[in-house]
């Protein structure tokens, strides 16, 4: 299941990629949670689109804004999805991976209800999956490239460490960003920061739930 989510998350980025520029933005309103479109489909309001709003919510973890955001949600996926899988099982595995997923866009959505802004990206689910890994395997060392100067070395860091300063910084830029939002700032577009949290969140209750501790 993990190489076939990374084979499908690069297959629509390659498709996305082969667009125009106005068929891009056409594919992300099609497919990306629009929070304002969302808001409105949950008060009953009738959104003119051939994809349900709701389903926004697991479409948009298989869309990525660029390279760099593909290849560095990959390569997490790649790393801590396989162990998290063999825990749980491949079905439980897809439905824990879509269901952080979409409840980290709805996190995302609950900061900024009103926004137009396109909300896409597979993080908040590997965040779930990072969340279930830094409980069930904290200790498991994971081979991190250093870089000193001109000169790039690998070291074996505990899992705990790098999950936690990536969790760390998040909730720091997703504060920072509260923050913006209560002095009425203009919106901006950038990391959904309260995905990633949400995500997080989620993975480090649903991996139990479903079986993650459970011995084989």
């Amino acid at each position: 299941m993990t190489y076939g989510l990374i084979g499908m998350n690069v297959l629509v980025f390659l498709h996305q990629v082969s667009l125009s520029e106005p068929q891009v933005e056409q594919f992300f309103q099609l497919y990306a949670v629009i929070p304002q479109q969302l808001s409105a489909s949950f008060a009953g309001e009738a959104i003119n689109q051939p994809v349900a709003e709701w389903a926004t919510l697991f479409t948009s973890q298989f869309l990525h804004g660029g390279w760099w955001h593909l290849i560095s949600n990959m390569v997490f996926l790649w790393v801590f999805g396989n162990n998290i899988e063999d825990r749980l099982g491949h079905f439980k595995y897809i439905i824990f991976y879509l269901a952080c997923g979409a409840l980290a866009a709805l996190c995302q959505w609950f900061i900024g209800m009103d926004s137009a802004i396109p909300s896409l990206g597979a993080s908040g689910a590997i965040s779930g999956v990072l969340g279930a890994y830094m409980i069930r395997f904290p200790q498991a060392l994971v081979r991190t490239l250093i870089f000193l100067g001109i000169f790039i070395t690998t070291l074996r860091v505990p899992a705990w460490i790098i999950i936690g300063i990536y969790i760390v910084q998040n909730v720091i830029s997703g504060l920072a960003d509260l923050q913006r939002a209560a002095n009425m700032t203009m919106e901006t577009g950038g990391v959904a920061y309260w995905a990633h949290i949400g995500g997080f969140a989620f993975g480090l209750v649903l991996g139990p739930l479903l079986g993650l501790f459970n011995d084989d």
